[in-house]
């Protein structure tokens, strides 16, 4: 599935919390809305098959209650998307990679055929992971050993985090697999692209601190032939670059994938390299930009959620500027673009209780237009404002709402985004205030036992909020993109 990812380490992040964010994308065909749910226990299958790959799996009897942010139309099956389960841990999932011809001719992808099932994918790695694990380490070893088992039928990159760590796994064709720690001080830009740019297979095969793989990639790199690592006489055996060995420089990698990263580092470190002038490892289609990088600051949800509505603001690739040609504002594909299907900023705050540590900002539709909506994950159930999607258009729905306000605002972007940002600052700061409050009073509670509700009637509050001011912001322009049309005639009979 299309989609941007950044990770910000705890000690990159403002309040110490590890950040993971994605956006969901559809393909080019249509849309895919979505919808906000939590599961239970009892709501968990126990035997399990993937729509689009026709397998069956047992599952263990024993799942975590967890939220997720599936399709709200299922006949494709569930893509959960991203969530946060009852043991405060987080998963993204996934972002789909590229890949190259030796890595695909060594361990094809399992696709599914007329005489087979095929592997796992998108479609399900959140139901099948993030129920049964307690940790982000976790996460990466039972989705290891899933793709051991069943393959996988596309590259994928999945994010898992805990109130410590973040760890970034990528699939490498069509049952290896590679993770890797994000540096505490670091973030990490992921534009659909394999991204790891430096792993040491000796820490994987011991102790495992920062990297972790499959317990047969030495042999399976070795007997294909598969690091293209030039190193000099002292140099570890061990450290390759994956992105060489399993990833692609293609013309698609410098039109739709690279230019994302770049516009991201660029954005979240502005002074580290001359983002403009075109040089090697600094231009939006090198093959060099880096995995991770340190932020010239502390960064924040706002951040992360201006960064995944980025157009290449302030260059000639913003398609709403007049700087640059046409074919300059058209030459690279946007971060934030129209097929945004949902946004999920996974927040894991370490320096609160586990009853309330865990938060999953929630926008949908094309980030440029839209906000978010902040969830307490300790709950029962979600907001109906954020759950309520179905395929009928509706205001009732923040999904179908979001949409709305882009599609109306898009060929009005000047007139209209002066507002957009003045409802969004409303609207992030009422999400902030009402996680603060909530922190308060769930801090007075008399047990642990009361703060699920009182966590749920806070998720409520805001929603109705937000929801208030959407549909302040829906009316308003609607109203302006009615007086903006092509057969609008100022005289009347007034």
């Amino acid at each position: 599935m299309p989609c941007t990812t950044l990770l910000v380490g705890r000690r990159a992040s403002a309040d110490g919390s590890p950040l993971v964010a994605r956006t969901e994308d559809s393909g080019g065909t249509g849309f895919d809305p979505k919808r906000v749910v939590v599961v239970a226990p009892e709501d968990q299958p126990r035997t399990y098959t993937s729509v689009i790959g026709g397998r069956t799996i047992e599952l263990p009897e024993d799942p975590l209650r967890y939220t997720s942010v599936p399709n709200a139309l299922p006949h494709e099956g569930i893509w959960g998307n991203a969530g946060i389960n009852a043991a405060n841990v987080a998963m993204s999932a996934t972002e789909t990679l590229t890949s190259n011809p030796r890595v695909l001719g060594a361990d094809p992808l399992v696709e599914p055929s007329a005489e087979q099932p095929g592997g796992f994918g998108e479609e399900d790695f959140l139901t099948l992971v993030l129920p049964y694990i307690r940790s982000a380490r976790e996460g990466v070893q039972r989705l290891g050993a899933l793709l051991a088992e069943h393959g996988t039928y596309e590259m994928n990159g999945i994010a898992f985090s805990d109130e410590s760590d973040i760890w970034w796994l990528e699939t490498v064709g069509g049952h290896h697999w590679i993770a890797r720690r994000v540096p505490e001080d670091h973030y990490v830009t992921m534009p659909n692209q394999l991204g790891i740019d430096s792993f040491d297979l000796a820490d994987a095969e011991g102790p495992g601190r920062d990297h972790l793989a499959s317990p047969d990639l030495r042999a399976f790199l070795r007997e294909h032939h598969l690091d293209l690592t030039l190193r000099d006489a002292d140099a570890s055996p061990s450290v390759f670059n994956p992105r060489e060995a399993f990833g692609s420089h293609t013309q698609h990698d410098h039109v739709y994938n690279t230019p994302r990263a770049w516009s991201m580092q660029r954005i979240l470190s502005p002074h580290a390299e001359d983002w403009d002038a075109g040089l090697p490892g600094a231009s939006p289609d090198s093959d060099d930009l880096a995995w991770s990088r340190r932020p010239e600051r502390l960064l924040t949800v706002e951040d992360v959620k201006d960064v995944l509505s980025s157009h290449y603001q302030g260059t000639v690739y913003d398609p709403y500027s007049p700087r640059g040609t046409e074919a300059e504002r058209r030459a690279f594909r946007p971060i934030g673009i129209n097929r945004h299907n949902a946004l999920a900023i996974l927040q894991i705050r370490p320096d609160l209780p586990e009853s309330h540590r865990a938060l999953q900002w929630v926008a949908y539709a094309s980030n440029p237009f839209t906000t978010l909506i902040p969830m307490f994950t300790n709950v029962e159930e979600a907001p109906a404002y954020l759950a309520t999607t179905g395929e009928q258009v509706s205001t009732d729905s923040f999904y179908w709402a979001s949409r709305l306000i882009a599609a109306l605002a898009d060929p009005h972007f000047d007139a209209i985004i002066p507002e957009i940002e003045r409802y969004q600052l409303k609207t992030l700061a009422l999400g902030h205030a009402a996680v603060h409050a909530a922190d308060q009073e769930v801090a007075a509670a008399g047990s642990d036992e009361d703060v699920p509700a009182l966590l749920a009637a806070a998720n409520t509050e805001v929603a109705e909020q937000i929801r208030e001011a959407t549909d302040a912001l829906l009316s308003s322009v609607l109203f302006t993109a009615s007086n903006r049309m092509t057969n609008r005639f100022s005289r009347s009979d007034e």
